[in-house]
């Protein structure tokens, strides 16, 4: 298999001042893409601490012979995710890959959780993804090229406690990448998500020493790194974690026509029928729900449905 390379191409990463996105830029600039190195400068919390991180990465990757250029842009904020693309294609032209990685912790259990903490965490995850996203989508159509990766959490797929805010955020992601992949698909735009579980100062309290050495964001970057080349897939979500990728699926089951009355009890009767996992599938698009729905009832009352 010939080497996944990304001369000429330019990738936008945020949150890479640090931790993985540090990690996702390092390793697009070692492979030959020129890249943006977007870090606001904020604690875990999303408050600010002035840091020059993402101009010390810049610095690492001119050192190792790549091109980069540093931008502080709030992903929530507009005008300054919009001033970033602009500089960005002032400098080179082009947009080829945004790697979204920018995000933020606010831990409490929901009970003692502010809405205003809830709102931030979502606001800097799922908007400040949104935002970037439709910042770079027409230059994306335009070179009819686009990959883009989001990043979403197990703590989003399967829940974590003391983490709503976080794993709404993470799970919305999931709905975010459906519908850009149906729509970037004529225009060559592919988009994944990346579900990673890393060493970083996000997480390096909650794990002990020995799964924390394991865990490094180097092991999770070659997937990253997938994802984003000529080749990817889209319309996939990929675990990743100490060198072990995995894929992501929902599958809807079968599902049974309730006869007569449509009633809750009905349902509760039928309900090992309805949740039986036998000849499960994954559907293309919400549609693909509502046409087999129409015509698992269309047959159970012998009426023929084209559709």
């Amino acid at each position: 298999m010939a080497d996944i390379r990304f001369d000429e191409r330019v990738a936008i990463v945020t949150g890479a001042g640090v931790g993985l996105g540090r990690s996702h830029a390092l390793g697009l600039a070692a492979r030959g893409a020129k890249v943006v190195v977007n870090d606001l400068g904020v604690a875990t919390d999303g408050t600010a601490t002035g840091s020059d991180a993402a101009q010390a990465v810049v610095a690492e990757i001119e050192a190792m012979g790549g091109t980069a250029m540093a931008h502080g842009a709030d992903v929530s904020d507009a005008e300054q995710v919009a001033d970033m693309v602009a500089q960005t294609m002032d400098r080179w032209g082009r947009i080829d890959i945004l790697v979204n990685n920018a995000g933020i912790l606010r831990d409490k259990t929901f009970g003692k959780m502010t809405l205003d903490d809830f709102a931030k965490v979502v606001d800097v995850h799922l908007q400040g993804t949104a935002t970037c996203c439709h910042a770079v989508w027409p230059h994306m159509r335009a070179a009819q090229y686009g990959r883009i990766v989001l990043t979403a959490s197990a703590s989003g797929l399967y829940g974590n406690f003391g983490q709503s805010n976080y794993g709404a955020a993470k799970a919305a992601m999931m709905g975010l990448m459906n519908v850009l992949h149906l729509e970037g698909a004529r225009d060559n735009i592919r988009v994944n998500t990346l579900a990673p579980t890393a060493a970083t100062r996000m997480t390096e309290s909650l794990m002990p020493p020995e799964a924390l050495e394991l865990l490094q964001p180097e092991t999770i970057t070659p997937g990253l790194l997938y994802l984003v080349s000529d080749d990817s897939p889209s319309r996939t979500i990929l675990g990743a974690g100490a060198g072990v990728f995995a894929q992501t699926r929902v599958y809807e089951t079968t599902g049974h026509f309730v006869e007569g009355d449509i009633t809750p009890e009905a349902v509760a009767a039928n309900w090992d029928k309805i949740t039986d996992p036998t000849g499960q599938e994954e559907l293309p698009d919400a549609f693909g729900q509502t046409r087999k729905f129409a015509k698992r009832a269309a047959e159970a009352k012998g009426v023929k449905l084209d559709w």
